[in-house]
């Protein structure tokens, strides 16, 4: 037992000088570095920092769970209640695990088992520590899930993790976590996949199942908005070692090492923008007396897809993904479209490159999109170009990075020889990245510089329209603001315009001249950046703000009961044809939101 202030807390786990190593050609590499930290019960420790600094190497070095003989603990100690972990068997360390140490881990799709039921794999997680009778084990189960707040957990039994949402997975990962009542939960970027008002939902729950057992936990994130939010205190990592540690409030108001004012400097603060217009538009005179002619004009664009079933495999039912959409982007301009994971914003921006089939009106540079016609198509991508979310994905890995920046060039006819390797050159200088890089094949990069790569490919027909899937979304926060430093910079020299589609609202506000925000498949509110962000009228914006997570310990929520709702499924009969009216309806019914700077203060 320890005194902190006048209250004795308990140690749980002890960790003491610990270093971890990994096998390279060149020899083992030290990737944790003298790490040491006490955990007390009902204590939350945050362990942050960028992507490499060795975070979750520390929580896999806790669980016992590294890949030997690749990677091993070289040193040092961890004490659980005492005992040192680093001792015992494997067989001892099973028993440890899920019982007296869980883990939550950054992606629940890949942690469930697909051919298992939720209830199967809650009882394994229950009968390995606990052998009961069967009856017992489901009551069991059936109650760690209602305690995570899961909607019909009778129901939730006996479905399969690919019938859930993403929320609800993760809410299943943490009842699996918590089925043994274990002393430390250690979760590992639980929400970073998640939608901003998901994110909020589950923090609420890991807050209030802390108050309701006392667990301690480590949470594992890069995300300073969510350690403002949950930390008790903070441990700052880079490179494998430990920076900055101290109290929340200490580490966020006086920062001793530059690395974490750095990281802290780079996090994308909701209305910081508040009181200015925000980034200056190449033609802001013209877009202010309307005179302005829109590059993109897209009127009642509307994508749905077919859902067959049955003997004939007829069309029994529809996802009415995209209704009735419609919007400009002018020159020189910055469309955000935000909302959360099915409400069409993707959709939306593959349905004007023509990847998915479409109906409406689009009109680009002043021609008519024919959805039909494959020779338009090809030199409507001259002028319109994509960037994906997941970089690594978007590029071939069998082939250089100078390669596939040259493709588009050479699909078009338009450089060859000594012109196309010049042009290559010059759009990696233009990203930002050496010209000798060009030789070199995706995996040899950074997830920053092949999100710039995709940028240097996406700028290689020169296009007027650059449509930004969530392209940041996956980047450290020091790496997405260079990124989004040099989409400024490029819209700045040559008068592009972007589509950009994320759920960060924080980056939304900072990027956007005007923005659309979607439910259901609809844009139920759009506007100039400053109207939308300072006097937010629909109820579903009003909920995506206050669930954005402050980076300020200051202002820490204490009611997440405003964050509330799930977006109803798109899925509907074929006799189905919403309507506007209807979906204020739904929102008002669904959400209870107020603005991010009510819920702070």
């Amino acid at each position: 037992m320890t005194e902190q202030g006048s209250k004795a807390v308990e140690k749980i786990l002890e960790v003491r000088d610990l270093v971890t190593q990994v096998a390279t050609p060149s020899g083992p590499k030290t990737v944790v570095d003298g790490l040491s930290f006490d955990l007390c019960r009902g204590e939350t420790l945050c362990i942050a920092g960028e992507s490499g600094s060795g975070k979750s190497m520390t929580s896999l070095s806790i669980m016992g769970l590294l890949p030997e003989p690749m990677a091993r603990v070289a040193s040092g100690e961890i004490r659980l209640n005492g005992t040192d972990l680093l001792t015992l068997s494997e067989r001892a360390m099973r028993d440890i695990r899920g019982n007296k140490i869980a883990m939550i881990f950054q992606e629940p799709m890949t942690s469930l088992n697909p051919v298992l039921t939720i209830g199967r794999q809650l009882g394994e997680a229950i009968s390995t520590h606990n052998p009961m009778p069967g009856s017992r084990v489901r009551a069991r189960a059936l109650e760690v899930l209602k305690q995570v707040r899961i909607s019909e957990p009778e129901k939730r039994l006996s479905q399969y993790p690919h019938e859930l949402s993403g929320g609800m997975r993760q809410r299943v990962m943490i009842a699996m976590a918590l089925a043994c009542n274990p002393d430390v939960l250690i979760a590992d970027e639980p929400t970073t996949a998640l939608d901003v008002t998901i994110q909020a939902q589950i923090l609420g729950l890991m807050r209030d199942l802390q108050r309701e057992t006392g667990t301690a936990i480590i949470l594992i994130t890069h995300d300073m908005g969510v350690v403002a939010e949950m930390a008790d205190r903070v441990i700052v990592m880079n490179q494998g070692k430990v920076v900055e540690s101290g109290t929340v409030t200490d580490v966020f108001e006086k920062p001793g090492d530059p690395y974490t004012r750095g990281l802290l400097a780079a996090v994308p603060r909701l209305g910081a923008m508040t009181g200015t217009e925000g980034p200056a538009s190449s033609d802001g005179k013209a877009l202010e007396r309307g005179l302005a002619k829109p590059l993109v004009s897209v009127r009642d664009l509307t994508v749905r897809f077919d859902i067959r079933g049955g003997l004939l495999q007829r069309v029994q039912k529809r996802v009415h993904a995209v209704e009735q959409v419609s919007f400009d982007i002018f020159a020189g301009e910055t469309l955000s479209i935000v909302g959360e994971s099915g409400c069409g914003k993707s959709t939306t921006g593959r349905a004007l490159m023509n990847l998915i089939p479409w109906q409406g009106e689009v009109v680009i540079d002043g021609r008519e999109i024919d959805a039909n016609s494959r020779i338009q198509t090809r030199e409507v991508r001259r002028n319109i170009q994509m960037i994906f979310q997941d970089p690594y994905a978007s590029l071939d890995p069998r082939m250089t990075v100078g390669e596939l920046v040259a493709e588009p060039l050479v699909i078009h006819g338009l450089a060859s020889g000594s012109e196309l390797d010049d042009r290559v050159e010059y759009l990696f200088r233009r990203v930002g990245l050496p010209a000798d890089a060009a030789k070199r094949h995706p995996h040899e990069f950074s997830g920053g510089q092949r999100q710039r790569i995709c940028i240097a490919r996406a700028l290689s027909l020169s296009p007027k329209v650059i449509i930004a899937d969530e392209s940041v979304s996956a980047l450290d926060v020091s790496v997405q603001a260079q990124v989004l430093d040099l989409l400024g910079e490029l819209q700045a020299e040559s008068g592009l315009s972007y589509l950009f589609i994320s759920h960060d609202m924080a980056v939304v506000e900072q990027i956007s001249h005007r923005v659309a925000v979607m439910y259901m498949g609809q844009i139920v509110e759009i506007g100039p950046r400053q109207a939308v962000f300072e006097n937010p009228q629909h109820p579903y914006t009003k909920k995506l703000m206050a669930a954005v997570p402050i980076p300020d310990p200051r202002k820490r929520r204490q009611d997440f009961s405003l964050i509330t709702g799930e977006v109803p499924s798109p899925v509907h009969g074929l006799d189905y044809q919403p309507e506007l009216a209807d979906l204020q309806q739904i929102a008002a019914h669904h959400f209870v939101a107020k603005s991010a700077m009510e819920t702070a203060a």
